[in-house]
């Protein structure tokens, strides 16, 4: 044994004690929290501790090894310098707390929120009895609201609460809500309450009693000129009227003792600058007028009730928008589905189509039906209302067609049956449809065909090369049970084109507000009368969307070409 490996137990007795040390730090860390220390480090130290004393004993014994006393010198150095003084330095490193770790900038801030809080609950303590008591007024308009959304009526409720309410803050004889239509251009009572002597001119024809007075109030809508109420909102400035008989927008129907105009406030009622109605407050002739400290109060409460209602109106809004939208999708969704998915294949016929549905109007139709070796059936049909309600008349008339078509009665028979069906039905007025039933007999070359209302079939000869009118306006299907539909007879020879469309299509508007019209329309078919039935349908779909550019469709587009060879 050299010099090297006599000394080589030392540097492993010196590792040893070093990772004793280590333990006792490692354990002081832990302790103290400075650190984390895992299991696994324990473990590791006292593997290199018994390794260490291990090897001591082993090389006193015996060695050959003459390069293991550098090799655990390089050991110790490495545990003496590096690893000893970190934990040296974890286990009289001092923690500090987690709120003091916490950046000054945020503790700034929070103190200042802290600040700004207390600042508004002093402000609050400081609020006087009667400004609390608005507070609350304006918390129980807002609760109250909610009630409006869930019913029918809730909205009716919800004002005559707000307006009942007003009234007796203000001790009023009458108070009274009116909100804008902006629809009708007008003004309208929404509620009412109380003695609220009229300050516009009653009908002439009107008896001065009480009750009529109040029920023509209650019910009464007013122009936006030549009276208070709509002057007051067209100014959108609250107004107090304590000498009516000295302003002239204040009319006197007396002399009745009930009608004497008294003292008046007039409060528009805003949001967003834009003034969505107005209260208005009377006291009869003879009580206290109303003073400039009521006309404040009036005024604050009318700003709570208006931001309350506009609330309401926006959701109902948003709702009826939600469920009109709903119902056309499902309508748009039916008419797809009733509209031919193939047009069928016929021979010497060539067929041409345009179908482009407008947004929540679902009023088009038109079908080809192969019912007989001497009939071929086109439909066009173009039915009145909108979303679900003419989605039924069309779903109908659909089937009461189908059911018919294949017997041997005539179009005008076909067409007079089914306004029957329709017609028995207790629909309103406004369901009806208008039909062109057109059957062609490829056996003779002929047409028979009826219409039933203003859909048009226009036959485009082609030996003179000319378009003519060939239908009948008629009463529309479903509007009088007991009409009867006549037969119409056209020959037709090879290069003849019938053309039937809805009014959507020629009326279809520019941005000049100018319609496509039927002129153009048939135009552009004769031009191209060479081409097939359904490149004309393409050109006059290209022609249609040039012409009304960006502005918006306003109803279903619907064309028929029928082409014969």
């Amino acid at each position: 044994m050299d010099f090297n490996d006599s000394f080589a137990y030392v540097p492993l007795f010196a590792i040893a004690i070093v990772s004793a040390v280590i333990f006792i730090l490692l354990f002081n860390i832990k302790k103290k929290s400075t650190a984390r220390v895992s299991f696994v480090a324990f473990v590791a130290d006292g593997i290199v501790f018994v390794a260490s004393l291990i090897a001591a004993i082993m090389i006193l014994v015996n060695t050959e090894n003459d390069a293991i006393f550098a090799f655990y010198s390089l050991i110790l150095l490495a545990a003496l310098f590096l690893f000893l003084p970190y934990c040296i330095m974890l286990c009289t490193f001092e923690p500090k707390k987690i709120e003091k770790l916490v950046p000054k900038s945020y503790n700034e801030a929070a103190k200042k929120s802290e600040e700004a809080v207390s600042e508004k609950s002093e402000k609050q303590s400081e609020l006087s009895d009667d400004d609390k008591h608005l507070l609350n007024i304006s918390r129980d308009y807002m609760t109250h609201a909610a009630t409006a959304y869930t019913t029918d009526k809730g909205m009716t409720s919800f004002l005559e609460y707000i307006n009942n309410s007003l009234k007796e803050e203000i001790k009023a004889d009458g108070a009274a809500i009116l909100l804008v239509d902006d629809f009708e251009d007008v003004i309208a009572v929404k509620a009412f309450e109380g003695d609220f002597p009229p300050p516009y001119k009653l009908p002439n024809d009107m008896p001065h009693k009480p009750v009529r007075v109040a029920t023509n109030f209650k019910f009464a809508t007013f122009p936006f000129k030549d009276n208070i109420f709509g002057e007051i909102a067209t100014a959108g400035l609250p107004e107090l009227i304590t000498k009516p008989e000295l302003d002239s927008r204040i009319y006197q129907n007396g002399p009745e003792e009930f009608l004497e105009c008294g003292s008046y406030i007039f409060v528009p009622m805003k949001t967003l600058d834009s003034v969505i109605g107005i209260t208005a407050f009377a006291r009869k002739n003879g009580a206290s007028p109303f003073t400039e400290d009521d006309l404040k109060v009036a005024c604050t409460l009318s700003d709570f009730a208006s931001s309350a209602i506009q609330n309401v109106l926006s959701v109902k809004d948003v709702v009826e928008h939600s469920e009109i939208t709903k119902e056309s999708e499902i309508a748009s969704r039916i008419q797809n589905m009733l509209k031919p998915a193939k047009l069928p294949v016929i021979q010497n016929v060539q067929i041409g189509t345009i179908w482009n549905q407008a947004q929540g109007v679902c009023g088009d139709y038109y079908d080809v039906i192969v019912s007989r070796k001497d009939r071929v059936s086109f439909i066009m049909s173009d039915i009145a209302g909108k979303g679900m309600n003419s989605i039924v008349i069309m779903a109908m008339i659909r089937a009461m067609l189908r059911l018919v078509i294949n017997t041997t009665q005539s179009a005008g028979k076909i067409l007079s049956w089914v306004n029957r069906g329709i017609a028995a039905e207790s629909f309103s007025a406004d369901h009806f449809g208008s039909v062109a039933l057109i059957n062609y007999d490829p056996t003779k070359n002929s047409l028979d065909f009826a219409t039933g209302g203003i859909t048009p079939v226009q036959y485009f000869d082609n030996t003179t090369g000319t378009f003519s009118k060939i239908s009948k306006p008629s009463e529309p299907i479903g509007v009088e049970k007991t009409i009867e539909y006549k037969d119409l007879v056209q020959n037709i020879k090879s290069g003849d084109i019938i053309v039937t469309y809805t009014d959507g299509l020629v009326e279809a508007l520019n941005e000049q507000g100018q319609q496509y019209s039927e002129d153009k329309l048939l135009a552009l078919i004769a031009k191209n009368r060479n081409k097939s039935a359904k490149d004309i349908a393409n050109l006059v779909k290209k022609d249609v969307k040039n012409f009304t550019g960006n502005e918006t469709q306003h109803d279903d587009e619907t064309l028929l070409i029928v082409k014969f060879q």
